[in-house]
């Protein structure tokens, strides 16, 4: 097979997610008690990306490397809404923080059986941006098969 027609055959996956972005939070543990627990505060979130990814998941489980961008997209604040504000997505720099709120997604996805391991997601840009003027907060995701 030639590289062009290896290259024709490789998948990319889109779907957006609704809902207000979570970040995967950080095990804890209980002073005085042994072992950690998971807090669960993206569960909600977790089940929205699963519900928005069905439909379009692969009839097995990746095993490649993986190109994963996700553009995370929150709430607009009022501040940002006035007639001279700009129109279109505003960068977002304040909490959470890009890499948890990735890892919540790819997490949600290998828990529904999207691929063997989330650790194959080795390329890939995360942006956070406050949605559109006329947007909703939610997720774009696109995976991309790397050859």
């Amino acid at each position: 097979m030639s590289a062009t027609a290896a290259k024709a055959r490789t998948l990319t996956i889109s779907f957006v997610v609704r809902g207000l972005p979570k970040a995967q939070p950080r095990a804890r543990s209980r002073k005085g008690l042994m072992g950690v627990y998971d807090p669960g505060t993206a569960d909600g979130w977790k089940a929205l990306v699963v519900g928005a990814a069905r439909e379009h998941r692969p009839s097995a489980p990746l095993d490649v490397p993986l190109r994963v961008s996700i553009d995370f997209l929150f709430p607009r604040p009022k501040s940002l809404m006035r007639a001279k504000d700009p129109e279109g997505e505003l960068y977002h720099t304040g909490r959470p923080d890009r890499d948890n709120l990735d890892k919540a997604v790819l997490d949600a996805l290998k828990q529904d059986g999207w691929f063997r391991d989330d650790s194959l997601a080795c390329a890939g840009e995360i942006r956070k941006l406050y949605h559109a003027k006329s947007g909703v907060p939610g997720a774009r995701v696109t995976i991309t098969e790397l050859a």
